[in-house]
């Protein structure tokens, strides 16, 4: 067994079987810094809800979830600071795409819309306020860099390089995907703007939803209730890290000696929100 990747949240180890061990830790990262500071129990959150979702895609498209039961870990893994955080794994070819769908008319491409430019291939003839729903969601990929930001790409240029065959089944699963999703989340007050998947293929060339799935970290989660078309919404994320970052300007600065407890204590909470109103529990 090795560690193979020690990224911004989770610990990666091979264990040279076919099989991976993933460890999803408290750590919190913004503006690309790694802050000193935990968030106390957000690795579990992210976990239980990845899982939630691994779970209730499956009918979908196949995931690379094995256990999530310690007692299936090597030994090394069997003990408590793991529990609830850890996940054994079928190791997968990458697709080196990150797939992106939006449902909203938020962000970036927002930008491009007031300017009357298409985003990413994609053109709006019907009128959008900023945070209004699309009429249907989109996929815009981008380029997994192994250094360096992503690169936004066109849904043709990831068909193009893939195969039309696998990049149309990418794009029609990551929509399939996130609109189950979105119907649960919205039932349970939480509106899904957009959000990022990761696909593999199996040993036997099948596509396979690995890496997180529907996470505060990986998606754009808002508050149903207080949700309003033309205003730029709140977020389910660090949004508190963030703020206090920008407020003592400290937005990107390596140097952080640590997070107030009041400022970690909120953002946990939105953290736990999120997960009881998925997950209902």
């Amino acid at each position: 067994m090795k560690k193979i990747i020690s990224g911004k949240v989770r610990e990666v180890y091979d264990l040279e079987d076919g099989r991976m061990v993933i460890v999803t830790t408290d750590r919190i990262s913004a503006f690309d810094v790694i802050l000193p500071t935990m968030i106390t129990g957000k690795g579990k959150v992210l976990n239980a809800l990845s899982n939630f979702w691994f779970d209730y895609t499956k009918d979908i498209v196949k995931n690379h979830m094995i256990s999530s039961d310690l007692k299936d870990m090597p030994t090394e893994f069997q003990k408590p600071e793991y529990e609830g955080r850890t996940i054994l794994v079928k190791k997968l070819k990458m697709i080196p795409y990150e797939v992106i769908v939006r449902g909203y008319m938020f962000g970036s491409m927002y930008d491009a819309y007031k300017k009357g430019e298409n985003f990413l291939g994609h053109k709006f003839d019907k009128e959008y306020q900023q945070a209004e729903k699309l009429d249907e969601p989109i996929v815009t990929p981008s380029t997994k860099a192994a250094e360096g930001h992503d690169i936004n790409v066109t849904i043709e240029y990831m068909k193009n390089d893939l195969g039309e065959e696998l990049g149309s089944k990418i794009e029609k699963t990551a929509i399939a995907i996130y609109k189950k999703c979105y119907e649960h989340a919205y039932k349970n007050g939480i509106i899904i703007a957009d959000t990022k998947f990761e696909f593999g293929l199996d040993e036997n060339g099948e596509l396979v939803l690995g890496d997180e799935v529907l996470t505060p970290d990986s998606s754009r989660f808002w508050n149903l209730a207080e949700y309003k078309v033309g205003t730029s919404p709140k977020s389910y994320d660090k949004q508190f890290v963030r703020d206090w970052l920008k407020e003592n300007n400290l937005a990107g600065d390596a140097n952080i000696k640590s997070i107030p407890a009041e400022i970690v204590e909120k953002t946990a909470a939105l953290y736990r929100e999120c997960q009881t109103k998925i997950c209902g529990k």
